[in-house]
């Protein structure tokens, strides 16, 4: 399930502020290595959470 392109654009990165864009039901920010999931739809941006890639 994708997150609507309307929230996706005012989303930012919690840990360097850069914007996201979703590959594979993930959030990759576009600055630092972090991957952050979407469960059920919603996007789970804590960075404790995130993968590095």
């Amino acid at each position: 399930m994708s997150v609507d392109p309307k929230i996706l654009a005012v989303l930012a990165c919690p840990e360097c502020h850069a914007s996201l864009e979703e590959i594979n039901s993930e959030l990759l920010c576009v600055k630092c290595p972090l991957a952050y999931p979407i469960q059920d739809g919603i996007p789970v941006l804590l960075i404790d959470q995130a993968r590095k890639r």
